[in-house]
């Protein structure tokens, strides 16, 4: 039998309260151990910090890292000769990632296939078509359509296929014109959009894979027959009902999807979104979210997307996500929550990590004058050595910040509250120092987590600064009068009010704490 876990969380100071509070609550079967590497904030512990001065206590084996720590898991693995993770941002996060009130899930995953449309292809030239094509696979596509539009010759269709599958992509061609879509063919095109009973012997020609679709979105019978065509020749195709837009035949669209499947439970199908993100002057993630749900619950394994409007920008980014967290869903036959923030943008399921009173008495123990921003549910915080003010318009605070004076900081701190007055507003999740989390709907700034940030824009700009480029000489070093690093366990009491002078993140750079 093997002997039970005991984890050792690794820790700074000053989350070091928050850290106990939240193990404290942990199941009793879960042994665990905090190890205060001597620093004060877990963005300046290094590995190098880590392997002097953390020791394991007897039967850990496992090591967690703040989130925030720029080490690599992986030489302190082979140091301690322990498995070492890197474990959630915020303290307020380490169940969940622990996997006690939420999953740790796989997002690798999907089973759904994208085409995403170039609406005017015919209207690009080939090396256009071939840029935009490289950029849709990049965001996510699997497959890049080529849409002609009535009345718009495409005489470049031929060489766009081809020069779409010499740069390895997989192709398709949706045109009304059954001329060009034989042409499509011919190049070399994967998939046929779209073919109905009508104009179906064109399947029968070529070898790319047709879509079929209706004579007409409401005579569903016209699609029965043609896929009961090319099943009865053994051939391969997909089957796309038609979704409709709103007040236009949408809820009997879906009704037809769900019939198609009842009707044929084993065919490939598709269904494009794009009728209702575009035609819909909503925010697209949520409606993205909903319809990919739909494909996941019907097998529908195909979408085709397309993006026109300003407000669907980024719609083959958010069917990416959508897809992989209804895979992951589906997998475990469980609703699609608690499978990351990738399809929240507006607001956070959890956007405050310390309460007021938490943050009160942080504030009451800081001994510099830098300032520190946080949100709470009742406004932003704002507090120093010297101050603790509590508001919600970031304009408000400036009368009571000392910064008239000093240009730089007076930027950085109207920028860090503007910021934090958005997220507050919104109910997103705020860090000093770092862009607001906008899930799929933007991208996210991929950083190195075994170092540390580059220094912000701004710097300390009064009469005794240092000239650019040059580190402030008076400063001491960032491990100067860091206290003696110690291993508390669950079955310790943890002494309070037990804090240090150290180094901090400041305007994006790091600096150490002034003392006086």
């Amino acid at each position: 039998m093997s002997p039970p876990e005991h984890i050792v969380f690794v820790t700074g100071r000053l989350a070091r309260a928050r850290l106990e509070k939240v193990a404290a609550g942990l199941p009793a079967t879960m042994r665990w151990s905090i190890a205060d590497a001597g620093v004060k904030v877990a963005a300046l512990m290094t590995e190098e910090i880590i392997r002097r001065r953390v020791e394991m206590p007897a039967g850990a084996t496992r090591v967690i890292l703040p989130g925030r720590c720029r080490a690599d898991p992986e030489r302190l693995a082979a140091h301690f000769g322990l498995p070492v993770e890197r474990g959630p941002d915020e303290v307020v996060d380490l169940p969940a990632w622990l996997g006690l009130s939420a999953r740790k899930v796989d997002l690798s995953r999907h089973d759904l296939r994208i085409f995403s449309e170039i609406v005017d292809a015919s209207k690009m030239s080939v090396s256009e078509i071939l840029a935009k094509g490289l950029d849709l696979t990049r965001r996510g596509a699997d497959v890049i359509d080529l849409g002609g539009l009535p009345d718009t010759p495409f005489p470049h269709l031929e060489e766009s296929v081809r020069a779409l599958k010499g740069a390895g992509l997989t192709v398709s061609v949706d045109s009304f014109s059954r001329e060009e879509l034989a042409r499509g063919a011919g190049a070399g095109a994967d998939y046929l959009l779209s073919l109905n009973e009508e104009t179906l012997d064109l399947a029968f020609e070529t070898d790319a894979v047709p879509v079929l679709v209706p004579t007409r979105p409401d005579d569903l019978p016209s699609l029965d027959r043609a896929i009961a065509r090319m099943r009865e020749a053994g051939r391969p195709f997909l089957a796309d009902p038609i979704l409709e837009p709103i007040h236009h035949g949408f809820v009997d669209s879906i009704a037809r999807y769900r019939e198609t499947r009842a009707r044929w439970p084993d065919i490939a199908m598709m269904m494009g979104t794009g009728n209702l993100t575009e035609l819909t002057e909503a925010d697209s993630l949520g409606v993205t979210a909903l319809l990919v749900g739909m494909c996941s619950e019907l097998a529908i394994q195909n979408v085709l997307i397309v993006q026109v409007s300003n407000h669907t920008r980024r719609t083959v980014e958010e069917h990416d996500a959508a897809r992989r967290v209804m895979y992951a869903a589906k997998a475990d036959s469980a609703l699609p929550k608690g499978y990351g923030r990738a399809l929240l943008a507006l607001h956070d399921k959890r956007p405050y990590v310390q309460t007021p009173e938490e943050v009160a008495q942080a504030a009451a123990e800081v001994r510099d004058p830098n300032y520190r921003i946080a949100v709470a549910e009742d406004g932003i915080h704002v507090y120093n050595r010297d101050i603790h003010r509590v508001g919600t318009d970031a304009m408000a605070f400036f009368p009571d910040l000392d910064v008239a004076s000093d240009g730089a900081h007076a930027f950085y701190l109207g920028a860090e509250l503007a910021k934090a007055e958005t997220a507050w507003r919104l109910g997103k999740r705020y860090v000093q120092d770092e862009a607001l989390d906008w899930g799929c709907a933007a991208d996210a700034e991929v950083e190195d987590a075994t170092a540390f940030k580059k220094a912000g824009h701004t710097r300390h700009s009064g009469p005794n600064a240092p000239p650019p480029g040059t580190r402030d000489a008076r400063l001491p070093p960032p491990e100067a009068d860091a206290l003696a690093p110690e291993t508390v366990s669950d079955a310790e009491t943890v002494p309070e009010g037990r804090r240090e002078p150290g180094t901090m993140l400041v305007c994006g750079r790091l600096v150490p704490a002034d003392r006086t």
